[in-house]
């Protein structure tokens, strides 16, 4: 089974520079901006315009999430904040449509 993981910047608001820097890492496309902020290192403001980050807030609000992390699994149930791995892979697993078995072929 292949497992797609989307991750979507979500900036609280109680979070000052959350929001442009969020919008920077988007806008860039830059694993090492999102690395280096997760560092408490600096990134540089970047301007530029997408909607992507306030769609992301839109979803979040339309689906009650208030924090992160925050997982959707396959059957669309929601995980506040952190789980283990182990764990995270028990959910995948419970929550996966489950492949159809193979069908026979039949002989000749």
């Amino acid at each position: 089974m292949d497992i797609a993981f989307y991750v979507k910047l979500y900036p609280l608001k109680g979070h000052q520079d959350a929001y442009w820097k969020s919008k920077s890492i988007v806008c860039e496309k830059s694993l090492r901006f999102l690395e280096d902020n997760f560092d408490k290192k600096p990134i540089p403001k970047i301007d530029c315009s997408t909607s992507e980050i306030d769609d992301t807030i839109k979803l979040a609000e339309k689906n009650g999430i208030t924090g992160t992390p925050t997982m959707i699994l396959p059957d669309g149930s929601l995980y506040l904040g952190q789980v283990e791995a182990d764990r995270l892979i028990k959910l995948i697993d419970d929550t996966s449509p489950k492949s159809a078995p193979a069908k026979k072929k039949k002989k000749g």
